[in-house]
């Protein structure tokens, strides 16, 4: 057996349409939970995706570009009509406005060990795929992560979502959310006092992002933060996955790695008590990432020589 863990991201691939400031039009794959599993195979960790993808010519375009960067297809993500559109409308800043026509309906993920279980956005509160989720996630298994990646516009039942997030925050080892996702999850709530809250619950790890302010991490051992280095920026599409993506690379190679690799029971309990400047290492390698990915246009993250950060913990150099 591999002495590295076995990665299984689930959620939507789809098609981001970006509209720029200027009014024109560009098509780029995405899709926030592929995103994360692109980011980890650039990185040289091999990830399974379990998504829903079309027939079409998107989704063959889809296909290439996940194999293109190391992601294995599971069986089960084909099947679907037209394959699904995120429509990107940038401001004056950069940042994105979407509107979305996603379908998600998977198969069961083809049998395997998984270590590391990736999860989020819209695809894990959106039915009928959203039971398949909440199974996953449930119970003793493998080390789960999750990104809420919150689009409010996109939610018909704003209560029944923020029930089904927090369930899902409930059933997560890590937890990756932005501070604008943390305000409307827990509206008019210290952002401090919710993760500590969340942390009570049973998450060994938060991540909260700022956008230009950097990021944030905690554990029940203590809390970093990492400023955002000072890039021109090009769009923020994908920058949240990508740091999803690079921190997930970290720890499978530091934390994860060796007899660790197939044991979350431990894994949970170093996360717990991970040094500060072991955190702060892999949340700057995370942070590193992203600062690459906005700098270009769409969903593009990085490779690992284009990094320039280093996710080392506990004395060992990732593997």
């Amino acid at each position: 057996m591999s002495d590295q863990p076995e990665i299984l991201v689930v959620g939507e691939a789809l098609t981001d349409v970006v509209v720029d400031r200027d009014g024109g039009v560009a098509e780029h794959p995405g899709g926030s939970p592929a995103n994360v599993a692109l980011a980890l195979g650039r990185l040289g960790r091999r990830p399974r995706l379990l998504t829903w993808i079309g027939a079409d010519a998107r989704g063959r375009r889809i296909e290439e570009w996940l194999a293109a960067s190391g992601v294995r297809l599971d069986p089960a993500s084909r099947g679907a009509g037209p394959t699904s559109v995120a429509t990107a409308r940038l401001d004056a800043s950069g940042s994105a406005r979407y509107e979305l026509d996603i379908r998600w309906d998977p198969g069961e993920p083809a049998p395997g060990p998984v270590d590391l279980l990736h999860v989020g956005s819209v695809s894990a509160v959106l039915g009928p795929g959203a039971a398949l989720v909440r199974r996953l996630v449930a119970g003793p298994g493998p080390l789960v992560s999750y990104d809420p990646n919150i689009r409010a516009d996109f939610l018909s039942d704003p209560g029944r979502a923020r029930r089904d997030v927090l369930a899902l925050v409930r059933a997560a080892d890590i937890v990756k959310v932005s501070d604008e996702d943390l305000a409307w999850i827990a509206p008019g709530q210290p952002p401090g006092a919710v993760v500590a809250g969340w942390l009570k619950d049973g998450a060994s790890l938060v991540i909260v992002t700022r956008g230009a302010n950097g990021a944030a991490a905690a554990t029940p051992a203590g809390g970093v933060e990492v400023a955002a280095p000072a890039v021109e920026v090009a769009d923020t599409v994908g920058a949240g996955d990508t740091l999803m993506g690079a921190f997930l690379s970290g720890l499978a190679g530091t934390v994860m790695a060796g007899p660790a690799a197939h044991d979350p029971a431990a894994v949970r309990r170093a996360l717990g008590a991970l040094p500060p400047e072991d955190l702060r290492a892999l949340l700057a390698y995370g942070v590193a990432a992203a600062a690459v990915t906005i700098a270009r246009p769409g969903a593009d993250p990085p490779w690992p020589d284009e990094i320039k950060a280093s996710p080392v913990a506990a004395g060992r150099r990732p593997r």
